[in-house]
């Protein structure tokens, strides 16, 4: 009988050592697939490139309203003798061209 108790102890020993083996082996691999599967993942979750802002619109061109007030106060300089006429017709060609 101690024949018999020494080989049932010597296979529960060897059938231990090669469970623990195989459980730390796979526990091994699957850290290696996930940090695997974690690096591919990585580039998918990047975060969206930032871009810069758009330039801001051009002021709106001056209305009709605007540019017949601004005749009318040309008109009264040139009236005034503060403007000649050639320089009333310069400033009157920039606004209306405006």
């Amino acid at each position: 009988m101690p024949g018999l108790l020494r080989g049932v102890a010597r296979t529960a020993v060897v059938a231990g050592t090669a469970t623990a083996v195989s459980n730390r082996v796979s526990r091994r691999q699957a850290g290696r697939w996930a940090a695997e599967d974690q690096q591919q993942a990585e580039p998918q979750y990047a975060p969206p490139p930032q871009y810069a802002p758009p330039p801001p619109a051009p002021p709106p061109p001056p209305d009709m309203d605007t540019k017949l007030a601004q005749l009318k106060d040309l008109a009264a300089l040139r009236d005034q003798g503060v403007l000649t006429d050639a320089e009333f017709e310069q400033q009157k060609n920039r606004i209306l061209s405006s």
